[in-house]
Order: C-alpha cells, then structure tokens, then sequence
C-alpha cells in the first residue's frame, strides 16, 4: 500500500507540467476469472522535454508506447510508469492486464452463490481507477472519458455514457462502444457489467431534454427491487435541485445500480450512481432505513452538481463535495418528499456522529490538511460528512436560505465542467448574500473542535426571568470560540395533566457573539418555562446541556415533547452528557428506557438504542454491567410485547433485544420467536430478522456451529453468508474469537463485506473477557496488514477488530505501547488513536458511574 501513495506536493507538480484532453480505454472482460485485459490511448499536452508518471496498478504490462515509440515495459512498476521526453502533445498507449478485486476497490468482481452468475462493478474513489486503465489519478486532471468493453453477449454493460446496442461477436461475447463523457474526473468514471435485471423508465429535465433513468439489481435480489419508489424519490430530486440550483442536469442519463459487496452507501458515478444491495430490501427493514435510502439517494443525485460537475482540485476539499450533498439531501428530503422529519434524522445520526468525530484526538478543521491519499482516506469521516453539513446548514442560515441556493447556482454557472477551491464557492455566496463569510469561514472550517453551549438563568420570586445568559465553552486543546446563529425555544406543559404535551410557546433567533458569555435580554421579563431549548431548531453545530430545572423535567418528560426535532435534541444533550462523563451511565440507561417506548421517529429510537447498549457494554461500572446488561434485554421484551402490532418500534425493539440477551429466559423468547411458539401480533419472522434471533442464540451460547450451517443450508445466498461469518465470529469463547482473528489477519480470498461482518461478530459479546488473550496477537499484526493488504481491507481489521469492548487500563497501555513504536504511518497511528480514545472516553465514564 505505502508504495501507491500520492502526495499533493506530487500531485501540484505534475498538474504544472500536464493537462489531459481524452482517454480511449478498451477493456476485455472475458480473459478470465483473475485479470481483465485494459488498452489505454491517452492524449495530453505537456511542458515540452519534461518528465512525470501515470498511474497503473497492474499485474501485467504488455506494452507501453508513447508518440509512436515502444518504451522499455520496466518503465512501469506495478504502480506507476515513468514517462520522459514528453513533447507539447502526447499520446500514451499502455496495454496491460489489471486484477480483479474482492475489495470493493478497483473492479470488484462478485459470484452469486444462488446461481453462480458473474457480476463486476467500479469503485473508482478516491485513487482507484487506476486499477481499471493506465490514468492521472487526481481530480483536477479532467478529461473526456471514451469506454469500449467486450464482454459476455447476455450482460448489460452500464456506463457514464448512455449504453449503446452491443455488437455481437458472433462467439457469446459482444463490444459496447461508448460515446465519449463530457469533461470529468477519472474518479466518477464508471463501469458495471453482469446479468443485472433493470427497469426503465425517463423524465423530462428543466431544459426539455429527455432524461433517461435506469434503475439495476442482480437477478436473484430483482424480485425484492421497489423500482418505482425509488423513481418517485429520483424525480422528486431532479425536480427540487434543478429549481433550487437554477441549473438542469448535467449528464445525459441517470442509472442507479445496487450492486453487491458495496463498502460504502453509495458512489456518486456521473450518471450511472452505485448503491449498496442493503437498500435492496428482502424483508422488514426499520423506518430509519427506509429514510437514509431516501437521504442517500438524493445525496448522490446532488453531487451530479456539486462535485461531478464541479469538482474540488484537491482532496482537501473533499468535505466541500460530502457536506454539501449531506446538507442538500437532507433538507429536499424535508421539503421534496413525505419524510419530512428529515432534519430531526440529521440531528440524531449526523449530528452525533460530528461531535463524536469531533471530540477524538484526530479531530481536524472542517477543510482538513490532505497531504497524500492516505490522508484522504482516514478522512471520510464524521468531519467530512456531518459536521460540514452542519457547518453549511448553519451557514444557510446565516446568509439565508434564497441567497445561498442564488449563490450555490452561480457557482455552478461559472465553473462548469472545472475544478475549484472553497474560495470560489464563498465568493458567489458573498455576492448573492452582500455578507462577509471570512469571519465565518475562518472560525468554522479552518478550526477543529466543538463548542457547548448552556443556559444560565436567573428569575425573581414570581419566576418572571431577571437575567438570561449563553455560556460558551471550548476543549482546551481547541480553544476557539464561535459565532452562532442560534434560537432559544421555551417549551411548556400544555396542561396541568399528568400526560401532557411540552410545546414550544416562544422562541428567539439571533447571532451569538464569539465570546464566553451572552446576554440575550430579550428573554428578560419573561415567565421561565417549563423547559429552555438552546439550539431549538438546531440551526448552530454546538453540544448542549439544559439548565437543572430543565433536566430534571427532560429526564421526567422527555417523551411528552411534541416537536421531534426538539426531543432529538434533549436526547442527543444527554448522550453527549454520558459521554462526557457529567452525568452516570445508569442515569441514561434510565432515562432511555424510561421514554423511548414513546418515540415515534424511527432514527433518534435506533440511535438511543444503540446507545443504551454501548452504555451498558462499555459506560457503567463494571461491576454492575452485568445486571445492567440483563435489566436492559428485560426491559427490551416487555416494550417489543408492549409495542402496536406491527410497529416500527415493536420490530426495533425485537432486534435491540436479540442484540443484548443475557439470560435463559432471554433464550427462552428467542427460540419461542424462531420456532413460532411465542408470537407477537404484526410481527413477522423474516429470513434476515432470524439470523439476529439466532446470533442472539449465539451470543448466549445457547447455540453454535451446527445451528449456523443449518440456517446457511436455508439462505446460502449473499446475505446468508454474510450472516453466518458474523454469527460465528459472535459465538463467546476464546477459540472462536481467535478463530476469526486469525482469519482476518491471514486469508486474502475472503470478501470485503464478509469481512466486516465478522469484525461485527468478534466485537459483539457481554463478556469481554475472551478478548484478553487477543490483544498482543492483534496488535503484532497491524504492521503487516497495512503493509500487504489493500486500504478498504485493511481499515476493517484496524478497526473492526481492535478489541474496544475490554474497555480496561491493560487496552490502554498496550494501545500506547504499539503507538510508541510506530510513529512512521499517520494514517494508522490515527486509526489506533481512534480506538485507544474511545477505551480511554469508556474509563471515565465507568469512573464516573462508580461515584
């Protein structure tokens, strides 16, 4: 890996030698299982007698000739080729054998189990076309990209060009013959071949044109493929941002592709977008998911503006691309579609994942210092993504909603087809706003931390509000503190009775100074409510904390908050409290259970839940985890019997449940729900709800070996697989622990998504005391891995199986002795600081809940 680095300075440099004008790339997909034959003819101009290098990683090269003469095929080494004497205008061909991969990265090539058919797709960001075609891998290197591809006659060969009729080779294979892209980076270019079924349809854009829409899946997953809604959420999107950007779609079709062992949500292919098969649903899924397919698909129809038409020069700019389409999704699937909860997901999921990030040692400024391709790939994180929305969210707000879209258009105007900086965004901002963003853009993009905010409230005898102040604070190591816009709600029981509802009853918006303290004497004279919301509506990127009294009725209450958004807020207040170690674990387990039986958005109930059991897991004292744990998956089945039929929340439940069980008569409930003998109303036991009941099972060791190959034998399918490799790696004993381990520090043939699956199982136990042996053996490996494996593979080690759950002192010490010793790779240093950080955020929550 160390040896297909790019660094900017490398990247700088050769752009001031090189500008790039086509590529003609042929590739024969029918050589074999292992390699595909890839012919690349490259036309670029260059500063004449200079020397620099394209990128290649091949297996084989057979030939690499440039203006007519055969060079010496030493010119390349595996990752790169050397190019000397270049002349105003070149033209390179480069002939070579490239390497399928299981990956993720590259062309990913996929066997269906069900039917033994063949499926390849493109995952190209960020430096991986090159190991498709011989290219200048960086993003302001854009060229037109012409696609020829021979492959099997029955396949369809999706592109970013429309896909042309195949000519027919008369032996079972055919050639595609692609029109050329317009101008673009090499890293949105794509290919997708295989069987795929699809499903057809257009629409027509703003500008008359007719659009055509496409929308794949593989065979054996087709019958489970809502193609209609997923067209009824594509033209809601296309109708929204070509309004609100004042500009049509830039492409000249749009197919979307659910494509197999995907690593991330989706990719944001120019025209022909690839999306995870976990969005294609063979069975109940939970509403939460329902809306991050909706989210995620107009976040990748959003970067056909906003990173594909115009794209950053550099990758440290690549939260530019990802936080705007955070932010666009987010607030069309408010506005465009029936989620209209949108920002109250976004708070739950985005905003926390931000101030987790946030809040690590590794923490960056939002425009983050990307000096090689390493560095960018740590970076797709919580910064990138949700606190960049957020930034932009609040940054709407600051100019106004009207002039940012004016300005985000203009944008799109002047630089179409090209390559930018932010400064060139903030620009067209300022002009369409008349507002001065550098204060703005120099406290939130170019600083790292995050601020808290809390009220301070002082009232007279008859609770009417004699002084209202904001405190701001910010980490010590991060000191910086913020401009806000922010509103303040005050929420009050709407009547005396014992079930009613809080409801906001005023709210104020303003500009909070960049100071400590804030007076808002607006809100003097005022009857202090019943509870005081800081960032009502979530306008500001800034933790919370309540006043005591509000607390007290948030702990008591939290419930009988109407506004969804606002409930996610106080949820989201005291997650960041647990964190923090401010308040005990126990007391968030209390309040969890004590109200999320009454939540209605599918979201914030996922991501409490989820935060129940890793407070139980990790944030309480030990020596009560174990009770904790047991009264948790008590408490869990009394609220899935409880729940509608049917629900959501009763779904949810049952698998929060199955997740955490402890107890025979834990086991009892699951292997009632398996064997149909217990029931609940509305509650169907699909395929994949029974692989969590039975590594449920497994977790209590109620279940094991046997009973896994047996659910396999019924769902040997993709999913299945999947599903059996985590509920091995779950069974809770030392062997099976170690078993997993060493198959992922050891067996190259195993699948990305298998991978991560069995990450999942390893980490996933009550007792971590199976961990223990397995520090030193994990730890003594990841020199090696990184060195060996491929970035996507070797990140799903780092972490999927850093044993975080020991969350002990011993953890700590032998983290710190391993980054001791290895100061020489910045990117998985980082990934073990990471860990390292969490154990030592688990300590004193644990510290905390002893008090």
């Amino acid at each position: 890996m160390p040896g297909e680095n790019l660094t900017r300075i490398e990247a700088q440099e050769r752009k001031a030698l090189v500008d790039t004008l086509s590529y003609d790339i042929e590739l024969d997909l029918t050589t074999g299982p292992e390699t595909f034959r890839s012919s690349t003819t490259v036309r670029f101009t260059a500063t004449p007698g200079s020397s620099t290098f394209i990128d290649a990683i091949t297996a084989q090269v057979h030939s690499v000739a440039l203006n007519g003469t055969a060079l010496d095929v030493a010119v390349a080494d595996g990752a790169r080729i050397r190019l000397d004497g270049l002349e105003a205008e070149n033209e390179l061909v480069v002939v070579a054998d490239f390497a399928y991969t299981n990956t993720g990265e590259g062309l990913h090539r996929f066997v269906d189990p069900v039917d033994g058919e063949v499926y390849l797709y493109s995952q190209f960001e960020v430096p991986d076309s090159r190991r498709v075609f011989a290219v200048f891998e960086q993003p302001d290197l854009k060229a037109r990209f012409r696609f020829t591809v021979t492959a099997p006659e029955a396949w369809q060969v999706v592109s970013n060009s429309p896909t042309p009729e195949p000519q027919s080779l008369g032996t079972g294979s055919a050639v595609w013959h692609f029109e050329p892209t317009p101008r673009i980076s090499s890293y949105i270019t794509a290919l997708v071949a295989g069987p795929y079924e699809v499903v057809r349809s257009e629409l027509t854009s703003s500008d008359g044109r007719v659009i055509p829409l496409g929308i794949f899946a593989r065979k054996s997953l087709f019958g489970y493929l809502d193609a209609d809604y997923v067209f009824d959420i594509t033209r809601k999107g296309f109708a929204y941002f070509e309004d609100k950007f004042g500009y049509p779609y830039p492409f000249a079709k749009y197919d979307q592709l659910f494509v197999p062992e995907f690593n991330a949500g989706a990719m944001e292919n120019a025209g022909a977008v690839t999306f995870t098969e976990t969005y294609v649903f063979r069975g109940k899924v939970t509403d939460a998911i329902k809306e991050r397919r909706v989210v995620t698909i107009l976040h990748e129809l959003a970067h056909m503006w906003f990173g594909d038409l115009v794209t950053m020069k550099w990758w440290n700019d690549l939260w530019l691309n990802e936080s705007f389409a955070e932010w666009a999704s987010t607030i069309a699937t408010a506005e465009a579609t029936e989620w209209t909860e949108a920002w109250a997901t976004f708070q739950a999921m985005e905003k926390s994942w931000a101030y987790r990030q946030d809040q690590l040692p590794s923490t960056h400024p939002v425009v983050a210092d990307i000096r090689d391709l390493e560095d960018v790939q740590v970076n797709f994180d919580g910064i990138t993504y949700a606190k960049g929305g957020s930034v932009l969210k609040q940054l709407a707000a600051w100019v106004g909603i009207d002039a940012f879209f004016a300005g985000v258009g203009a944008y799109f105007r002047a630089h179409e087809y090209g390559n930018t900086e932010l400064a060139d965004l903030l620009r067209e901002l300022e002009v369409s706003s008349g507002r001065d963003l550098s204060t703005f853009s120099a406290q939130w993009l170019e600083t790292a931390g995050v601020n808290t905010l809390k009220p301070e409230i002082e009232t007279d005898a008859a609770g009417i509000i004699t002084s209202f102040r904001v405190r701001q604070t910010a980490h010590p190591d991060y000191p910086t503190l913020r401009q806000h816009r922010i509103a303040i709600g005050f929420y009050d029981f709407a009547s005396g009775a014992a079930d009613a509802p809080l409801l906001r009853t005023h709210r104020h918006e303003f500009d909070l100074a960049a100071s400590e303290w804030n007076e808002v004497a607006e809100l003097v004279g005022r009857a202090k409510p019943d509870l005081v919301l800081l960032n009502d509506d979530d306008l500001a990127y800034a933790k919370i904390r309540l006043d005591d009294d509000s607390f007290r009725v948030a702990i008591d209450a939290l419930s009988r908050i109407a506004d969804p958004l606002a409930r996610a807020l106080v949820w989201g207040s005291a997650w960041d409290a647990t964190r923090d170690a401010e308040i005990p674990g126990r007391d968030y387990v209390q309040l969890v259970l004590g109200n999320i039986g009454a939540e209605t958005e599918s979201t914030t109930m996922r991501l409490s839940l989820g935060q129940l059991v890793q407070t139980a897991r990790s944030y309480v004292d030990p020596d009560t985890r174990e009770a904790t744990i047991r009264e948790i998956g008590d408490r869990l089945w009394v609220l899935a019997q409880q729940a509608a039929a049917g629900s959501d929340a009763q779904f949810q439940f049952v698998k929060f449940f199955a997740n955490v069980v402890s107890t025979p008569d834990h086991g009892t409930a699951l292997r009632g729900l398996r064997a149909g003998t217990i029931t609940l109303d509305g509650l169907e036991i699909d395929t994949d709800l029974d692989w969590e009941l039975l590594e449920g099972l497994v977790l209590l060791g109620e279940a094991g070996e046997l009973e896994i190959a047996a659910a396999l034998e019924k769902d040997d399918t993709a999913n299945g697989q999947q599903a059996a490799a985590r509920a091995r790696a779950t069974i809770p004993t030392v062997e099976a622990k170690q078993a997993a381990l060493t198959a992922a520090l050891t067996d190259a043939t195993i699948p990305n998504v298998v991978l991560r699956n069995i990450g999942l199982g390893f980490t996933h136990l009550n007792d971590p005391a199976v961990l223990e042996s397995l520090v030193a053996p994990y730890f003594a490996a990841l020199a090696r891995i990184w060195e060996e494996r491929p970035f996507a593979i070797a990140q799903y080690i780092v972490q999927g199986f850093y044993p975080a759950p020991l969350a002990d002192a011993a953890l700590v010490d032998a983290s710190r002795a391993w980054l001791d010793a290895h100061s020489e790779v910045p990117a998985l240093r980082r990934m073990v600081i990471e860990g390292l950080a969490g154990v030592e955020r688990a300590l004193a929550a644990q510290a905390r809940d002893r008090e």
